[in-house]
């Protein structure tokens, strides 16, 4: 009884994410994943909703700390502001590097952060997912370029690479990147 009502509070929370029934694809990742190639400025393409994504001119900068930790600093333009977030990214296993945790808050555990497939110099596909209760799970999935606007064609094998792994991308959507200055 208590997970129903634990269910019935975190809807709303999921409302604005993609959801699905049942457990977590597990696409396979990048083989031999670089984080010092991967490290500095991606833009966001495309991706599948996340309410903590709502602007536009949206892009993310890795970098690594002076204690070694990776530094993550998104950055959009939402309501007539630039707003930002910095969290920080780690490897769990360095046998598997682009399998990576990302957290926005010392009370939030770490999210995964999971390298599809990166060239490092155009093109990453990164996806995310959270298993909730057994019952469902929580997606995300990005489409990021090195420049803020990538050919239809490099868009197109990112998009059915994703579908390959089983994730829907009935709810992709574009991300808009005009008229935008670095954030």
């Amino acid at each position: 009884m208590s997970s129903v009502y634990l269910l019935l509070l975190l809807l709303p929370l999921v409302s604005a994410q993609t959801y699905r029934w049942g457990p977590c694809p597990t696409p396979q990742v990048q083989p031999g994943f670089n984080l010092q190639q991967y490290l500095g400025r991606w833009y966001e393409i495309a991706k599948l909703p996340a309410s903590f994504e709502r602007g536009k001119c949206i892009e993310a900068n890795y970098a690594v700390r002076k204690d070694g930790s990776i530094q993550v600093l998104n950055s959009q333009f939402y309501k007539d502001k630039v707003r930002t977030a910095e969290g920080t990214a780690v490897i769990h296993d360095p046998r598997e590097a682009a399998k990576l945790g990302v957290s926005f808050s010392y009370f939030t555990p770490y999210g995964p952060y999971w390298v599809l497939t990166t060239d490092y110099t155009s093109l990453t596909v990164v996806y995310s997912c959270t298993d909730i209760l057994r019952l469902f799970h929580i997606e995300f999935a990005w489409i990021l370029g090195r420049s803020r606007f990538l050919p239809p064609e490099t868009v197109s094998y990112a998009k059915e690479l994703l579908m390959n792994e089983g994730i829907d991308l009935s709810k992709m959507k574009n991300t808009d990147q005009t008229g935008c200055k670095d954030n």
